[in-house]
C-alpha cells in the first residue's frame, strides 16, 4: 500500500482535469479497477493516467495498486473533499468577500489575500 502524503498546497488543476479526477474517484469508489478499464472509461492515455494518479496522491488521496487493480483506500466522500479545485477566477473584491467567514476555507483565502496585499 502507498503511504499517505500530507497535502500542504493542493496541486493546481484545470477544469478539464478536475472533472476527470472527479470521474476517476467516482469509478474507484465503485470498487477496484484495472488501469485498462480506467484509461478507456476516462478516454485517457497511459501517460495521462499516471499523471492524474500522481495529482490525486499529491492531494493526499490514497489510491493503491493490488492484484493488478487500483483501489481507493478511503471513503469516497473523504477523498472528494481533498480533490483539487480549479482556479475560480475571482476578482480581488470577490475574494475579500469570501474571506470574511470563520471556516478553514475562509482562512485560506485570507492568507492568500495577505500575500497579495502586503
Amino acid at each position: 500500500m502507498s503511504k499517505k502524503r500530507a497535502a500542504l498546497t493542493p496541486p493546481s488543476v484545470t477544469a478539464e482535469r478536475a472533472g476527470r479526477l472527479f470521474r476517476m474517484l467516482t469509478l474507484l469508489a465503485g470498487g477496484p479497477q484495472t488501469r485498462t478499464t480506467l484509461t478507456r472509461r476516462l478516454r485517457l492515455g497511459v501517460r495521462g493516467f499516471y499523471r492524474d494518479l500522481e495529482v490525486l496522491r499529491d492531494a493526499g488521496i490514497d489510491v493503491a495498486l493490488a492484484n493488478g487493480k487500483y483501489a481507493l483506500c478511503e471513503e469516497a466522500v473523504t477523498a472528494l473533499e481533498r480533490l483539487p479545485f480549479p482556479d475560480p477566477g475571482l476578482t480581488l473584491g470577490e475574494a475579500r468577500q469570501l474571506a470574511r467567514g470563520r471556516h478553514e476555507a475562509h482562512k485560506k483565502i485570507r492568507k492568500q489575500l495577505d500575500k497579495i496585499e502586503h
